[in-house]
């Protein structure tokens, strides 16, 4: 019987696996395998929820296992070092406990077919001290360690006197960083319903740094002017035109030699595909270290490897790269799940080409600004408030029917809601 290996269970990864489950999985037509190096999904763009506690892993999360039960899929928990494409094997690391105790020793994995949609990681482009004292969002695991430090940061700030502040600065102007600015704020008015009257809004100061002369600064402009002057409306400190050459236990320093002070920095600015891949030696890459791939998202180095999400290399017709987001995930997830069928059935294959549908940026429960493109609007729509908020959720809705079907979508929706009524709106721990 045939092995399919997904390596990664992001949004890409996660989808493929799940169609190809219910397909072939459940009908003993091939095996489907999931790596992932955690035991638990969030869909990435809500990581910033995650950072500040407004989303909970522990509720919200999909868990691969009891998932693979459900859909015809197995599910590995494995971090991928390495890959001989001539035997058709991946190696995975050894798993070990918190205490660096080996729990399951370093192993391999054979394939037919494989598919890498690993993601990506936060690109510090080589600036000193940034690995060091900044925190990234790249996983669950690191948004909710930022989530400890920053509880811990509040308690200081309630036990205080009325004049203590809390700073942070986040690099990155892009929809993380913006996003992430936006919903401190919405965390303050939070922790207040909770016992924590003795922190006030303007007690918390944020800087949203980005070395481009503006934020969202790949994003249309009205969308970039309608974001900045909500967050300059909530007191975020918008430092454009400003870029970071150092990290250090105090907070950055700028190329104009400016040190800007912070109680907790994160770094947003910029993604690349994870180092391991060039480790591995076995693909052509791009700058942004991603695998380059066929139109049919084969790599172009070896037909049994199809490539997903952030850190696939596809090039557009006109020359510039499929951009990392979950649509662009989504999308390639649909087009392998088509194109692996089509081998099984001895069909050719199809290209892949990026539809553009918008982008949105959600600025918490303040607003929520964007643009609708392509098929959805026969052109381009500016849009926010309630409107761009609907269709924002309306995106996670989608993701979660994608991976759980419409039945059991629609019931996770309901329980979600549900829950919501009788749980803190915030994770308090």
């Amino acid at each position: 019987m045939k092995t399919i290996v997904v390596v990664g269970g992001g949004a890409g990864g996660l989808e493929l696996a799940t169609k190809l489950g219910d397909k072939l999985g459940k009908k003993q037509r091939a095996k489907i395998i999931l790596v992932d190096r955690s035991r638990t999904h969030i869909w990435k763009p809500l990581l910033h929820e995650v950072a500040t506690g407004s989303l909970d892993t522990e509720t919200d999360g999909v868990v691969y296992r009891a998932h693979a039960r459900s859909h015809g899929y197995e599910f590995q928990l494995g971090t991928m070092i390495g890959i001989d494409r001539e035997a058709q094997r991946i190696q995975l690391d050894s798993i070990v406990d918190e205490e660096g105790v080996e729990i399951v020793p370093a192993r391999q994995l054979a394939y037919d077919t494989l598919v890498l949609a690993v993601g990506s990681v936060s690109n510090d482009f080589g600036t000193p001290g940034v690995s060091q004292h900044s925190y990234f969002l790249d996983s669950h695991r690191q948004a909710s360690k930022f989530h400890q430090a920053l509880l811990n940061q509040f308690l200081r700030l309630n036990q205080g006197d009325s004049e203590a502040t809390l700073s942070l600065a986040i690099v990155g102007g892009g929809a993380t960083g913006v996003e992430l600015s936006a919903e401190l704020y919405h965390v303050v008015g939070l922790l207040r319903m909770y016992g924590m009257s003795g922190i006030r809004k303007d007690q918390l100061k944020v800087m949203l740094i980005e070395a481009s002369p503006r934020i969202l600064p790949a994003l249309p402009d009205r969308i970039a002017q309608s974001a900045r002057e909500e967050l300059q409306r909530l007191g975020v400190e918008l430092r454009e035109n400003t870029r970071i050459t150092e990290a250090t236990a105090q907070g950055f320093m700028t190329a104009d030699e400016e040190a800007i002070n912070a109680d907790l920095t994160v770094w947003a600015a910029g993604v690349k595909a994870p180092p391991f891949i060039q480790a591995c030696g076995a693909f052509e890459t791009n700058r942004a270290g991603q695998i380059l791939v066929e139109p049919t998202l084969q790599s172009v180095d070896d037909a049994a490897i199809y490539v997903i999400g952030d850190c696939c290399g596809c090039q557009q017709a006109d020359g510039s790269w499929v951009p990392p987001r979950a649509q662009s995930a989504h999308q390639m997830a649909t087009l392998v799940y088509r194109n692996i069928l089509a081998q099984e059935n001895n069909k050719p294959l199809q290209d892949y080409v990026y539809s553009d549908y918008g982008s949105l940026v959600n600025l918490s429960k303040y607003s929520t600004v964007g643009s609708l493109m392509g098929n959805l609007t026969k052109g381009s729509m500016f849009v926010e408030g309630r409107v761009a908020r609907f269709v924002y959720i309306s995106l996670y809705r989608m993701h979660q029917i994608a991976i759980h079907g419409w039945w059991r979508g629609t019931l996770s929706m309901i329980a979600r809601k549900i829950g919501s009524t009788i749980k803190p709106k915030l994770k308090l721990h």
